[in-house]
């Protein structure tokens, strides 16, 4: 039964649909619009369309639906909409649900342009935004409001790798009515429970884990049917942010191997940060699966393991840590993260560059921070090449 198989048979099959020619792969479907019939066939399909039945790739298409299904069904979702990117399911799972004159609490350690939605795009239109420690249950507690229409945080914090209590936050935001959204890029879908712990809404850059292999941008929203099909579809559709078919293809090939690549890259990024742990040249190794994390215990019991990125905070700030990057061999200098290649990022001088010092030394986006997304590499060439760029310093 469909119902009963495991992760890695989802995620190899879950969503199929296959068409006259029963190929093994999954079908391409390239085309920008359906034909009907007749008329009539048209008219009853633009007033409800049947399960299996397209109007227009914007609204849907027979293999971005497969992607959606398979991505639902490993998330434990009623149902998903794959969106053009990561930030595309950001800004629609949250502007979709928000009109001028709500209020909207977020956690104010963000990607640089989640803080750039919250901070420019929805105060412009009237919706008021409240930032608080997300590590910090009473100051949720205090931030939240009776008018409060979403809560908003990343499951963990990009770059600083801060962990937030996803049903603690859950409990505080449903008790005035609001609606959980969980950024989970970092936890994964594979380590993912974020629905199970309260969330109502998840969203995903699929360019990270979900490809894992550098090749296309996209995003996923993930909620219940209402929600998905009466709220995040009408905006959705009608403004444009919707993934392409090939693109959608290239994610359903990354969710055949996803659950081996982030497990794989979970080991190593625990290796590596046991290795680095007192290392003379580094302030502090931040990684959320290792012991010496401020929130070990919540971590092992929100996602089992610690993910797939560490940070480094090099001591002789950002010259020091630009010495650093430019010394490694294998990893290589990039701002994506969750691929099989390894990746360093410099945060406060690319993804987090436009926010102030001040903002910065709020978050911890010290001047010596890289961010190491790890990858399926052997662990000890990963080991010695982190070694020997430290020795640079």
């Amino acid at each position: 039964m469909k119902n009963e198989w495991k992760r890695r048979t989802k995620l190899v099959h879950g969503g199929t649909r296959r068409s006259q020619y029963g190929e093994v792969s999954e079908a391409i479907f390239l085309t920008q619009g359906f034909v009907y019939d007749s008329a009539e066939a048209a008219e009853a399909r633009f007033v409800q369309a049947g399960d299996d039945e397209f109007i227009y790739a914007r609204y849907g298409n027979p293999t971005v639906a497969m992607f959606e299904d398979r991505i639902a069904g490993l998330e434990g979702a009623e149902a998903a909409f794959a969106t053009a990117s990561g930030m595309a399911a950001v800004s629609g799972a949250l502007i979709s649900m928000l009109k001028a004159g709500d209020h909207v609490v977020s956690a104010r350690a963000l990607f640089g342009s989640c803080l750039y939605v919250l901070e420019e795009i929805l105060t412009r239109y009237g919706v008021e935004v409240t930032f608080v420690d997300g590590t910090d249950v009473e100051a949720w507690r205090a931030a939240v409001r009776e008018d409060t229409k979403i809560v908003f945080f990343e499951t963990i914090a990009n770059p600083t790798l801060e962990v937030v209590d996803v049903a603690a936050v859950a409990e505080i935001a449903h008790a005035v009515g609001a609606k959980v959204v969980a950024d989970n890029v970092f936890a994964t879908p594979v380590f993912s429970r974020a629905l199970e712990q309260g969330a109502d809404v998840v969203v995903y850059s699929a360019t990270k884990h979900i490809d894992g292999q550098g090749r296309a941008l996209g995003g996923v929203i993930l909620g219940t049917e209402e929600y998905i099909r009466k709220t995040v579809e009408p905006y959705m559709k009608h403004t444009g942010g919707s993934m392409s078919p090939f693109t959608a293809w290239v994610m359903l090939k990354g969710l055949e191997t996803i659950d081996l690549r982030v497990r794989a890259q979970a080991d190593n990024a625990l290796a590596i940060a046991d290795a680095l742990q007192g290392h003379a040249g580094l302030e502090r190794v931040i990684y959320p699966g290792h012991a010496s994390h401020a929130q070990h215990e919540l971590v092992k019991r929100q996602m089992g393991k610690g993910g797939t990125v560490i940070a480094l905070d090099i001591k002789g700030g950002q010259a020091a840590a630009f010495r650093f990057l430019n010394a490694l061999d294998i990893v290589v200098i990039s701002n994506n993260l969750g691929d099989a290649k390894s990746i360093a990022t410099h945060p406060a001088t690319t993804t987090h560059q436009r926010l102030s010092d001040e903002q910065k030394d709020v978050l911890g986006i010290t001047p010596g921070l890289v961010r190491l997304s790890v990858g399926i590499e052997d662990a000890e060439d990963l080991i010695a090449d982190v070694m020997q760029a430290l020795e640079a310093l």
